[in-house]
């Protein structure tokens, strides 16, 4: 699970993700789809850019938030207290709480019936001195930690290992 971070003309927005991936190594590229009805869209689409963020355990209740409300309505960053930093090639905010955050120059986009994909190649990473494990979206199979429910969705991280 990852966040797209998407900026245009002053407005800006999280959008928790289910659907990304990587699409080349050389460059490389990754990847997202989302809903043409979803605020982020629009401000992609007119920025040509975003950025691509991945969320640690420690952020499953504002992960919950963020996919249950909408940037229209309220800045999420402010919300929910997120800490943001400047990228070094796009506009977009990249976020200090994240694991890791990709800044993406879009290439190209792909209607793909009810969404868009957008393709992008990655123009730096940049990743946290101090991780936590990758929060993900789980259902009922057993080898995670279900951290939070809201929505009709449920976010946790693997399950750690015993000795």
């Amino acid at each position: 699970m990852a966040w797209a971070i998407a900026e245009f003309d002053g407005r800006r927005n999280i959008c928790p993700l289910s659907w990304q991936m990587i699409v080349s190594k050389r460059p490389p590229m990754m990847a997202i789809c989302l809903k043409p009805s979803r605020y982020s869209h629009n401000l992609i689409v007119n920025a040509g850019e975003f950025v691509l963020a991945w969320p640690g355990d420690n952020l499953a209740d504002i992960t919950l938030e963020l996919g249950n409300s909408t940037g229209c309505d309220v800045d999420k960053f402010t919300a929910n207290k997120l800490t943001t930093m400047e990228g070094e090639f796009v506009r977009t905010p990249l976020i200090r709480e994240c694991i890791a955050n990709l800044e993406c120059s879009l290439v190209k986009q792909i209607t793909t019936g009810d969404h868009t994909m957008f393709i992008a190649q990655v123009m730096a990473v940049w990743v946290n001195q101090n991780p936590q494990r990758p929060l993900c979206l789980v259902n009922d199979y057993a080898g995670y930690d279900q951290l939070g429910e809201k929505g009709g969705y449920r976010v946790g991280a693997v399950r750690k290992r015993l000795r």
